[in-house]
């Protein structure tokens, strides 16, 4: 065969090699990925924080000496008077140096009318009544300062309010370390909690926040901040703040909650989840194939964030991104994979609303379930930044 011949067949065989690999890798071969519907929802901004439910009034009772208890009262959830006796502890000893000192007292007293009736008899009985009705007053000085230390003995309520825990038993030796009861008027109530010291400029007054308790899954459990100290705690590195509950609130005091405090909301927004943003852009998927398009980023939630321009309602976005993937790579999408949108779908549409967009795993039935949903796991982020302090600081000190 002439080589001419050869060399037309060698150059069909590598066109038609090279048409196959084109067709194979753009056609029949595409990149398996997971895409996300981009579409309206709440997003929100939150703090977390933990806290512990109290009155917003109260005080414990303590006793101020190491005795024992001889009388408690059985008055939990009961109300109490300013002053009210709660209990008592052994004042056996003070009493018996009280009766020294009386009997004491009652002898100086006739000593001092004797010394007064001759008084005028000269300058020697001046002096000696001077003298007995000295010794008469700081006797009367130290009953007063016993009665006193008897006083301190009997543990009585410091405020109006209601009984609202005992501790304690008649028989018991307490001191000051001890708390026998906590007094206080049981409403209203506050949840007083701690956040991190690098997220408290976000926190104002007025700031509406939500609680989760283990007690009540599923309620969005609302609370206002009321207040924040101005001072932070240097060592664990977080600021306290008071939120006040409602007075319709079903939390218990002493109950523990996670706390979420808003700073940023928007009831519908265009969100896609965190992970299919990269440098401010998106993948887009369209027509088979990956586009790459700059965004804005609005919203920051801790699982979605908001996009504004760029992403439309219901376009399909690569969730997580795919940086290995140059635009225009043909892709298919893995739906046994699809994820859904993170925040849960916007309670009522409205007419500016897109209802026809893919289902989440959640549809929201009470307005705020929406946002509490999107910022309750606002704490990982801030679980994760305190492990993050600690690992940069234990490697300084390496």
């Amino acid at each position: 065969m002439p080589i001419w011949r050869l060399s037309i067949i060698g150059i069909l065989l590598i066109a038609v090699a090279g048409g196959g690999y084109y067709l194979y890798s753009n056609f029949l071969h595409a990149e398996l990925v997971t895409t996300s519907i981009a579409r309206l929802a709440p997003v929100s901004e939150a703090v977390f924080g933990t806290g512990t439910v109290e009155p917003e009034r109260w005080a414990k009772v303590v006793p101020l000496q190491r005795r024992r208890l001889v009388e408690l009262c059985s008055c939990e959830g009961q109300a109490v008077k300013t002053g009210q006796v709660l209990g008592r502890q052994d004042d056996a000893e003070e009493r018996s140096e009280l009766n020294e000192l009386e009997i004491n007292n009652g002898q100086l007293q006739r000593d001092l009318d004797r010394a007064e009736k001759d008084r005028d008899k000269g300058a020697a009985a001046q002096a000696e009544y001077e003298q007995r009705w000295t010794q008469f007053q700081q006797s009367k000085s130290r009953i007063a300062a016993q009665k006193v230390r008897i006083d301190g003995l009997v543990l009585r309520a410091p405020l109006d309010g209601m009984v609202l825990r005992r501790d304690g038993e008649v028989g018991e030796i307490v001191g000051p370390t001890d708390v026998l009861f906590w007094v206080g008027p049981p409403a209203p109530m506050q949840v007083v909690a701690e956040v991190n010291e690098e997220e408290i400029n976000r926190i104002a007054i007025g700031q509406k926040a939500f609680l989760r308790s283990d007690a009540f899954p599923g309620q969005a459990l609302r609370a206002s901040v009321s207040q924040i100290t101005p001072k932070g705690d240097p060592t664990r590195k977080t600021f306290r703040i008071y939120l006040l509950l409602p007075n319709d609130t079903p939390l218990k005091i002493g109950m523990s909650v996670e706390v979420n405090i808003i700073f940023r909301e928007k009831p519908a927004a265009i969100v896609v989840p965190v992970e299919a943003v990269t440098s401010d852009r998106v993948q887009v998927v369209d027509n088979g194939r990956v586009e790459r398009v700059p965004v804005s980023i609005g919203i920051q939630g801790s699982r979605n964030v908001e996009i504004i321009g760029g992403v439309t309602r219901g376009q399909a976005v690569l969730s997580p991104a795919r940086t290995d993937l140059a635009d225009g790579t043909r892709v298919r999408i893995d739906n046994s994979l699809a994820k859904p949108a993170a925040e849960p779908a916007v309670p009522e549409a409205t007419p500016d609303q897109d209802t026809t967009a893919a289902p989440s795993a959640y549809v929201a039935t009470d307005p705020d379930s929406a946002v509490i949903s999107a910022a309750i796991s606002a704490h990982i982020d801030s679980v994760v930044n305190d492990a993050r302090r600690n690992v940069a600081k234990y490697s300084a000190n390496r």
